[in-house]
């Protein structure tokens, strides 16, 4: 019997379906989501090159958008070309350890936007309501202790997750009917209980994330109160522009999460086929979406792009 046990708590491979109900398709459904994977490599390594390059973007709201890009490589690059490998070559196999590997990332990167996009708002409400301390509020000592801060917050999150998927034994079926590894969707193959995971998987994240959502909506109260208070119009329409784009990647980033989550805890009446698709489309929407937004509102970013595409069509 022990030997039995210790056989099964770690399998050797899992088998990844893709989305079940639409096997047929699945090499149509590559296509448009290898097309915004691609999107995301080029604008977010587009976004990356420029702040390291350009002095000018030198500033901390940039160095946290710099993260951003980062954290929305690791989100799609986790998932997406696993993914594309099962639509188009039928790799269904993947390892316990790269599925925990896989599963950290995924898992990581989400926690981490969350304090990344916090952390930003913290940005916008200095550079507002307190502009002229903005540089010594702001130092680049203080940006690193914000990054360090809220990297190993999200670390020492998401870590007990895979400790609590490799203490499980998996005796039944190692066939997962997702795309890529998430902590509930392994937990359940599991011929255990599962309480623990399912609760610290559901409420310590998003009770983080939740906690995010609250301060951020504090920053912007404070910012909107501030800047309906200034006398000048000019001034009012520049204190929102820098805003808008910020307030466009949150919204971009917490509403589908939102929705996805609470329709995977509660929607029991949505196809398993609708979740999967969902989920898909939102390690690959957002990671896309962020640099195309960031370009087109804001000046300084949107100015370096043209600058940099225009002088290389010059040579």
């Amino acid at each position: 019997m022990i030997i039995f046990n210790v056989s099964n708590y770690n399998p050797a491979t899992f088998i990844l379906v893709g989305i079940p109900g639409l096997e047929q398709a699945h090499v149509w459904i590559g296509i448009p989501f290898c097309t915004i994977y691609i999107v995301a490599i080029v604008g977010n390594c587009i976004l990356l090159y420029l702040i390291m390059v350009e002095r000018s973007l030198h500033e901390p709201m940039f160095f946290f958008l710099l993260m951003l890009a980062m954290t929305d490589l690791i989100l799609s690059t986790a998932c997406v070309p696993k993914t594309l490998s099962i639509f188009w070559f039928g790799a269904q196999e993947i390892t316990f350890p790269g599925c925990l590997t896989q599963m950290f990332f995924l898992h990581y990167s989400f926690v981490l936007d969350s304090a990344i996009l916090m952390a930003m708002a913290f940005d916008r409400y200095v550079a507002i309501c307190s502009p002229l301390r903005y540089t010594t509020i702001l130092t680049p000592k203080t940006i690193i202790k914000i990054i360090v801060g809220i990297s190993f917050r999200s670390f020492c999150i998401i870590l007990p997750v895979v400790f609590l998927l490799t203490r499980l034994p998996f005796c039944r079926t190692h066939v997962i009917p997702h795309t890529y590894c998430e902590h509930i969707g392994v937990a359940r193959l599991a011929c255990a209980d599962i309480s623990i995971n399912i609760w610290y998987g559901f409420c310590v994240p998003i009770m983080t994330v939740i906690s995010d959502v609250i301060l951020i909506a504090v920053s912007y109260t404070l910012i909107l109160y501030a800047v309906f208070r200034l006398p000048s119009q000019d001034a009012l329409q520049k204190a929102l522009g820098t805003c808008g784009s910020h307030v466009c990647v949150i919204l971009i980033f917490y509403t589908p999460a939102f929705f996805s989550i609470l329709a995977h805890r509660f929607g029991h009446n949505v196809s398993s086929t609708f979740h999967i698709m969902f989920a898909n489309l939102y390690i690959v929407v957002p990671p896309a979406l962020n640099p195309i937004v960031y370009g087109v509102k804001t000046k300084q970013i949107r100015d370096k792009v043209i600058l940099l595409f225009s002088a290389k069509g010059t040579e």
